[in-house]
């Protein structure tokens, strides 16, 4: 019986309650990301987007750059 209590209790904790508990922040996004602002659409984001466009970016280069050092290391004979 307390099992039952239990798993009543859990239904209704995640029951149309819950959705409740957040607003529906979807048309301000859309407002923002169609804004015409000439920032580029991976960057009106904020900080964070830029972050981590910038994080990317260097780990593309940085990889590229390996990639270059080890092929060029491979392509020489050893002796």
């Amino acid at each position: 019986m307390q099992a039952l209590r239990v798993s009543r209790a859990l239904i209704r904790s995640f029951s149309s309650t819950a959705r409740n508990r957040f607003q529906n922040r979807v048309p301000e996004k859309q407002k923002l990301f169609q804004e015409d602002n000439d920032i580029p659409l991976y960057l009106k984001g904020g900080i964070v987007d830029n972050i981590l466009y910038r994080v990317t970016m260097g780990l593309c280069l940085g990889g590229s750059a390996y990639s270059l050092y080890c092929l060029g290391w491979a392509s020489f004979p050893r002796n």
